[in-house]
């Protein structure tokens, strides 16, 4: 066929024309696929061992999700290395949704201060979702060794750490957690020495507590409790500038006086997921989270492990570790903290 010009019409490959038409279709249906996240169970990984506080929130936050969504929110325990072996596997992960961490204020706020090399960056690999919520530590023992020691309060443990420099051994659920860090201030506030153990999390730390190879641990609250309330561990004092709901009678460090006043390391926990997230996806969660907050039941169940919840939005929640990383990282300066 020639053109009214003399140039010759364009032929119409009719195998292109219905490719076009397909692939016109098909769009839509992956926007469509997109904005129906998740149509697939989402992890969240736990970058430290099950029966620890982080482990103890993400699963009390897993069936609200569940259930806010319609899709399996399961998770995924991956201890190591103060939390950054967890951390740094979702800071790799596909930023599609399905692929969610736990962090804590080690993973992005201690650790970059207390490694000389990390393997993620806490800032630019990550985008933070949602607090889910803060805690106090708890100063606990072992009751037959404080027993023995004739420890009763924070005061005779100072001084019963000053006369047996060295003898006293306090676990951590690992290095870089607000435990370790918490344990490191008290013996720079205090000028004590006490030997750390370093753990793979809280749990496993919690039982060589218990049987008697540890003497000494700041664990977060909710995971030390049950063991406190059933006699397994003698609480001392709690780490936070006012007492805990949660065990009201139990002093503050602070109100020890001294040096101690004004002793104040608190934890706390939230959702983050890596770097080029959709930000719609991001915000729903965060929603979500936000909503199961306003359930009694569920806000209950929080307080009633010496949490408080948290469900600020996600520039709010990145200002607060900003201030945070600040913190830690002139804890950590003062203390002398090392990785061990």
């Amino acid at each position: 066929m020639q053109s009214t010009k003399g140039f010759p019409m364009p032929t119409i490959d009719r195998r292109r024309l219905l490719l076009a038409s397909a692939g016109s279709l098909l769009a839509p249906a992956a926007v469509r696929a997109q904005s129906a996240w998740p149509n697939k169970p989402v992890r969240i990984v736990v970058p430290f061992a099950p029966a620890g506080t982080t482990d103890i929130l993400a699963r009390a936050l897993t069936p609200e999700l569940t259930r806010a969504f319609g899709q399996t929110f399961i998770i995924d325990n991956k201890p190591g290395a103060g939390g950054n072996l967890g951390a740094d596997a979702i800071a790799k992960s596909a930023p599609d949704g399905y692929n969610l961490l736990m962090g804590t204020v080690g993973t992005h706020a201690i650790n970059a201060a207390l490694y000389p090399k990390m393997p993620f960056d806490p800032v630019k690999d990550f985008v933070p979702v949602v607090l889910v919520a803060g805690v106090p530590n708890v100063l606990v023992m072992n009751p037959a060794k404080a027993e023995s020691a004739g420890i009763h309060n924070v005061a005779d443990l100072v001084r019963f750490a000053k006369a047996n420099t060295g003898k006293l051994n306090m676990a951590s659920s690992g290095n870089g957690t607000s435990i370790h860090l918490t344990g490191e201030l008290f013996k720079s506030v205090t000028g004590t020495y006490m030997v750390h153990f370093p753990y793979r999390g809280s749990g496993p730390a919690l039982l060589d507590l218990i049987g008697g190879t540890m003497d000494l641990m700041f664990d977060n609250l909710p995971s030390a409790l049950p063991h406190i309330k059933s006699g397994k561990l003698k609480a001392l004092a709690v780490t936070s500038i006012q007492r805990s709901a949660a065990l009201p009678d139990l002093p503050t460090i602070a109100e020890t006086g001294g040096v101690m006043k004004g002793f104040d390391a608190s934890s706390w926990f939230g959702l983050f997921a890596p770097a080029g997230t959709p930000m719609d996806i991001v915000n729903r969660i965060n929603q979500e989270t936000a909503k199961s907050f306003q359930s009694p039941a569920f806000k209950e169940r929080l307080q009633s492990q010496g949490a408080i919840p948290g469900g600020q939005p996600p520039a709010e929640f990145a200002a607060f570790i900003a201030a945070e990383t600040k913190k830690w990282a002139q804890v950590v300066k003062v203390s002398g903290a090392k990785v061990d």
